[in-house]
């Protein structure tokens, strides 16, 4: 065999490759020519397209599909490299979000305020809020916790366990500890609780509320009533109470309510018996867990009786319940219901809270759920259904529709904005979008590779990166296979009468 030589090899080479060059160059150059639209649109399927937004005004680009998109609407642009990376920003709020492998690393920038988070665990944030200026935060949870500001009253450090202080973290007004839980104090509005070798001792004192325990022990806390004057000017008292326990949480018993027209008395000596009184309710259990309990509630109006709660329950009076789990359950209130068959394969929700009516139906979870909001004054309505991992579909309160398959996180995660900007677009290989109010509407396969779209002026289709396409306005209609032109029809007059 002979072995080919060096300039030998390149023509070669050349020779074979002719032909992808060959329809590489028709697919970059002729197309760029011969078939810009008017409009600005490019349809050639996964590799190139630019189109008109069917639902919003703007447009979007799509290009080696399902590898990136562009799309800019309402002053907002948006990039996306799916799964890899997301960016949009929008300049009229001073608003932009950055995900990168979301959610190994978020980004959020609100004008000055602003936080990165990495993998849930590292976080930076910082900015001007209108209650702090200037504050910065290095967050490396549950380790180092960093915070510097302008007004050095809010400036703490903290590492985890050795030493330091917190606020207004961890559901707490400030924390103070030193080689914790050897000792911790802790700040919640009046109340200083003192942690020894937390949470086995520790000492309470507030506002007229002293307390103490040896965790599980014993404990004790008092808190006297007091007053406040709300918004209307006028008094109002807050109840004080009695707490204590021995063997923690065998027995327990306590007094609320202290100072109102409600004072109640609880006493818990678990597993045998619990009971609560007060003018409003009495509930008296015996057994519990596995016991029956009783509740007659005068200020609600309902009376109800549970063995094994929440397996058995049964409620009349405002409140309607017959469950016995798993089987059946059907639960009524003035506002909300809440119905079972055979759980979890068959679940109903209702809110009523008017204007708002308010269902949701699933079936197993996620497998099927499909949600009605109604407003039942005007009568609109929006729907979400999701059929995992098939389809999901959306309607909102104007009459528009998309929908969009396949959905394999989207029904898991069906509020979250992040997981449909990075990831749907590497499987909806269906869409379909319809505009109630222009009239508009589109439907994209295989990221382009069909596309049709339909106005209230022209119809146009593209098929197999734009080799075949179709195009219908009130001037007539055209056809192109192969980027040539092979047929032109004037439009058609209008039926005389």
């Amino acid at each position: 065999m002979r072995t080919l030589k060096p300039p030998e090899r390149t023509i070669s080479i050349t020779l074979a490759l002719t032909p992808v060059l060959s329809f590489f160059f028709l697919w970059t150059i002729i197309p760029s020519s011969a078939l810009a639209d008017s409009d600005g649109e490019h349809i050639y399927g996964p590799a190139f397209s630019k189109f008109r937004l069917t639902l919003e005004s703007g447009y979007r680009e799509e290009a080696a599909s399902p590898l990136y998109y562009w799309q800019n609407t309402d002053g907002a642009t948006q990039m996306g490299l799916p799964p890899f990376f997301c960016q949009t920003i929008t300049p009229d709020v001073e608003w932009s979000e950055w995900e990168v492998f979301y959610p190994v690393i978020d980004y959020r920038r609100f004008g000055s305020e602003y936080r990165l988070q990495i993998v849930e665990f590292l976080s930076f944030s910082g900015g001007n809020t209108e209650r702090e200026r200037g504050v910065e935060r290095l967050t490396l949870f549950p380790i180092y916790f960093q915070q510097r500001s302008t007004n050095t009253n809010l400036n703490y450090t903290a590492v985890v366990p050795f030493y330091g202080e917190l606020k207004n973290r961890l559901f707490r007004d400030d924390i103070k500890f030193v080689l914790f839980p050897l000792y911790s104090e802790t700040r919640k509005r009046d109340v200083v609780t003192d942690n020894y070798l937390y949470p086995i001792f520790d000492l309470r004192h507030g506002d007229h509320l002293t307390g103490w325990q040896v965790w599980p022990l014993t404990g004790v806390e008092h808190k006297t009533p007091t007053s406040h004057t709300n918004n209307m000017g006028e008094v109002e008292i807050d109840g004080g109470y009695d707490q204590f326990f021995a063997l923690w949480p065998f027995y327990l018993t306590g007094r609320s309510g202290i100072g109102t027209t409600n004072p109640a008395t609880t006493l818990t000596i678990l597993p045998f018996f619990n009971r609560l009184r007060s003018p409003s309710r009495d509930t008296t259990s015996y057994g519990w867990p596995i016991g029956c309990t009783s509740i007659d509630d005068r200020e609600q109006q309902y009376i109800e009786h549970d063995v094994l709660w929440p397996f058995i329950v049964r409620a009349r009076g405002s409140k309607q319940v017959t469950r016995d789990f798993p089987f059946y359950s059907r639960a009524h209130n003035r506002s909300l219901e809440s119905d079972f068959y055979a759980w979890p394969i068959y679940k109903f929700n209702r809110l009523e809270s008017p204007p708002l009516d308010r269902t949701r139906t699933r079936i197993l979870f996620f497998l099927y759920s499909d949600i009605v909001e109604k407003n039942t004054q005007s009568g609109e309505f929006k729907r979400r259904v999701d059929f995992w991992p098939f389809y999901t579909f959306h309607r909102d309160m104007d009459g528009n529709q998309r929908l969009q398959v396949l959905a394999l996180l989207e029904p898991l995660f069906p509020n979250n904005r992040s997981v449909t900007r990075e990831y749907s677009h590497l499987w909806s290989f269906w869409r379909a979008e319809h505009n109630v109010r222009t009239g508009d509407a589109s439907q994209s396969l295989l990221w382009n590779l069909y596309r049709r779209e339909t106005t209230a002026r022209e119809k146009k289709f593209s098929l197999l990166f734009g080799l075949y396409q179709y195009q219908s306005t009130t001037l007539g209609a055209s056809w192109r296979v192969a980027f040539c032109i092979f047929g032109r029809r004037p439009a058609q007059p209008p039926p005389k009468s």
